[in-house]
């Protein structure tokens, strides 16, 4: 038995993936498979370090000192070979927090922010509520998977009144894992037409099935000259509640862009706990993430192999990163307001919606697999038995 098979009861624990279930859909006992954290208890090193840390019963103001900077630092290194001065961090209470204030730092009022829908609902929001212009360069969903529309995408970047494009890398939520080859003729057409680059790089130490993430900033110096990159262990290690992630830039303009938006709005005291949640994971559970990975696979390979010989008609592709599942179900010709109450209401499944991820996610359904496989197990079953019962009733 893995140590990933382990059901672990939330309830109680104030955890949004459970408490929101009934506003989102309409029932409190779905299952749910949407918000992007796991249902898996963090490392053991880290769940040791807090509970050493919680035996001092004073949490004041604290720093985070040299330690995290060595861990994030180390960790980068190893992981995918880049060399990283540690002048070049700045702290963040987030990477979505990270996007807004990088918004903000490089771009002005009615300028245009480019993104790759269908993506992640807040790149969305953090241009628009800075009152910028979503600018939108969509995927092209191929046969063979997702795809950028390099043409489209640089006739948007050769427009003077688009100056930010926020990347992201891997892609959430098709599960592309950018190819250098793609990274590179991106940089280069940001490059000719002095258009910035914000990389979310949030789930890139995700990568599945032998797939390898390359940091957009390690492509060439001139691309890393207009990156910031954002990144954070919330998503390897289930540690978004403690708010720590990071920026990286080495251009010392842009980074002094975005610490003085850190610093207007102070928020880079950060948590008490935050640092050392992040240096427990980063230097003493990389075991622990090959072994995750290794569990999210054979989730992946359930539900793909479930909908091949259940439901063929339904298109899922496997995802080069994250635990995420793009889900097209087009093919049952529904209605979004149909297909969301067969699978929450029927099937009793918590699935992200589709269209808040653009107007390109018509049709299709987020699954986050990163539970016990019974649990999906459960849910597959579950949305199986409601196409055979009562696809036809929706859809004669």
């Amino acid at each position: 038995m893995s140590q990933f098979d382990r059901i672990i009861d939330r309830s109680g624990t104030r955890a949004i993936k459970l408490e929101s279930r009934e506003r989102l859909f309409g029932d409190p006992d779905v299952i749910p498979l949407w918000v992007a954290d796991m249902d898996f208890a963090a490392p053991p090193a880290v769940v040791k370090a807090i509970k050493d840390r919680t035996e001092h019963p004073i949490f004041g103001y604290t720093t985070r000192g040299q330690a995290f900077l060595d861990a994030i630092s180390s960790w980068l290194k190893r992981r995918y070979e880049w060399d990283v001065d540690q002048s070049w961090i700045e702290f963040s209470p987030g990477v979505v927090p990270n996007l807004g204030l990088a918004v903000q730092a490089l771009t002005k009022q009615g300028e245009g922010v480019i993104i790759q829908p269908p993506v992640y609902p807040p790149f969305f929001g953090v241009v628009r509520d800075f009152d910028r212009k979503v600018v939108e360069n969509p995927l092209v969903n191929a046969e063979e998977g997702y795809k950028v529309d390099f043409d489209h995408f640089e006739k948007l970047c050769a427009d003077p009144s688009n100056t930010l494009f926020i990347l992201c890398h891997p892609h959430n939520p098709v599960g592309r894992v950018w190819t250098p080859e793609e990274l590179r003729r991106m940089g280069e057409i940001c490059i000719k037409h002095g258009v910035s680059i914000v990389s979310d790089e949030i789930h890139c130490d995700l990568t599945l099935f032998g797939n390898r993430h390359r940091p957009m900033a390690t492509i060439s110096p001139e691309i890393a000259d207009i990156t910031v990159t954002c990144m954070a262990p919330s998503k390897t290690f289930n540690l978004a509640g403690f708010s720590t992630s990071y920026m990286i830039a080495s251009n010392k303009e842009l980074l002094n862009k975005c610490r003085e938006q850190v610093m207007a709005y102070h928020l880079h005291m950060g948590n008490v706990f935050g640092s050392i949640a992040l240096e427990a994971a980063y230097n003493e559970s990389e075991d622990w993430l090959e072994n995750l990975k290794k569990y999210l696979e054979g989730n992946i390979n359930l539900v793909i192999e479930t909908v091949e010989k259940e439901m063929p008609e339904v298109k899922v592709r496997r995802p080069e990163a994250t635990y995420l599942l793009w889900m097209d179900f087009s093919a049952w010709n529904l209605k979004q307001s149909d297909l969301k109450t067969l699978l929450y209401g029927k099937a009793r499944v918590g699935l992200n919606d589709g269209i808040s991820f653009g107007k390109e996610g018509r049709g299709f359904m987020r699954m986050n697999v990163a539970s016990p496989r019974s649990i999906i197990e459960k849910a597959m079953q579950n949305i199986v038995e409601v196409r055979s019962n009562e696809l036809i009733k929706l859809n004669p």
